[in-house]
């Protein structure tokens, strides 16, 4: 179930530095965008469709980053800041707010951000909105996500500027940043793997994203699929580490059983007694806790399969 990996394509050095964008969501004004693909209005979201789409939102934590609880933010209005070495990306508005969020957004317009990467205007996000994983998921479970969230209360508040110097706020860059290092979706189930594996490598590469923070990346900001799940510093002034959690017995989790990695993502509790701490117990709160002992046996199965990788991530 996994994508192509992209193999890197020969740049010059002045190319590759102009390149070093990794951040932030995109969070561009969506008023003129709004009103150019949007002029009716917007239809009513399913009921059934929301429901599944609150799942999803919360499977992949969507409110852990698009809200800045630290400040008191409005909910999904953005403006969290998204610490990178290039300098701190905001998150966007994702509230149906027709102005400065999304409501005004059509379905292709939705679809076009999580799939591509695309703001309705054509404008690049970068990846720290992590399109490079959600691309991994179906049409549906994208548009589901968009039911949802048009039943939330919209928020009239502006996005925030990156706090970037340049030239790591210039979207144009991520041109060839996606030549190298971006192959679109939707995942492919593997054949040859079990119906429980390939819930499990979809809801861990494409709706959890948690190779976005459990792989380290390179100086351009793009994961190093070849150590995939091997742990990673995280950017910030607290310069936490995402822990390896490949199957490898000393440095990874291979002596934790499928149980204790369901344990882990139902209550935060590792096998030791220890209780993970942030930024893990926030996606454990506000994400793992709530998906289904199913989903999250599935998680556990597919992890245990990836290839151990040693070392602890910085």
């Amino acid at each position: 179930m996994e994508r192509r990996s992209v193999t890197p394509r020969r740049a010059g050095a002045a190319t590759l530095a102009l390149m070093a964008t990794l951040a932030g969501c995109g969070n561009e004004r969506s008023t003129t965008e709004a009103t150019r693909t949007n002029q009716g209005a917007v239809a009513a979201p399913d009921p059934a469709a929301a429901r599944r789409g609150k799942y999803l939102f919360d499977a992949a934590n969507c409110a852990g980053c698009h809200t800045d609880t630290k400040h008191g933010g409005a909910r999904l209005a953005g403006g969290k800041a998204i610490d990178t070495p290039f300098g701190a990306y905001y998150s966007r508005n994702i509230t149906p707010d027709p102005t400065y969020g999304i409501g005004a957004w059509s379905d292709a317009d939705f679809l076009r951000a999580l799939r591509q990467g695309l703001s309705p205007s054509g404008a690049h996000y970068f990846p720290a909105f992590p399109f490079p994983s959600f691309t991994g998921m179906t049409d549906r479970d994208i548009l589901d996500i968009k039911a949802y969230l048009m039943t939330e209360a919209p928020v009239a508040q502006p996005d925030k500027p990156h706090d970037v110097p340049f030239p790591f706020d210039v979207r144009a860059t991520m041109v060839l940043w996606r030549a190298l290092y971006f192959t679109p979706g939707p995942l492919a189930a593997d054949p040859t793997q079990s119906a429980e594996w390939n819930r499990g490598a979809y809801l861990v590469t494409a709706v959890s994203h948690c190779g976005e923070c459990h792989t380290p990346r390179n100086f351009l900001g793009a994961l190093k699929t070849g150590r995939r799940f091997a742990g990673a510093r995280l950017a910030g002034p607290d310069a936490k580490r995402a822990p390896n959690i490949t199957p490898e017995p000393h440095d990874g989790i291979g002596g934790w059983s499928v149980d204790d990695i369901t344990t882990v993502l139902k209550t935060g509790m590792t096998p030791e007694g220890d209780f993970v701490a942030a930024p893990m117990s926030e996606v454990v709160d506000a994400g793992t806790a709530k998906l289904t002992d199913s989903d999250r046996r599935s998680i556990a199965v597919y992890l245990k399969s990836v290839p151990a990788q040693a070392g602890k991530g910085g």
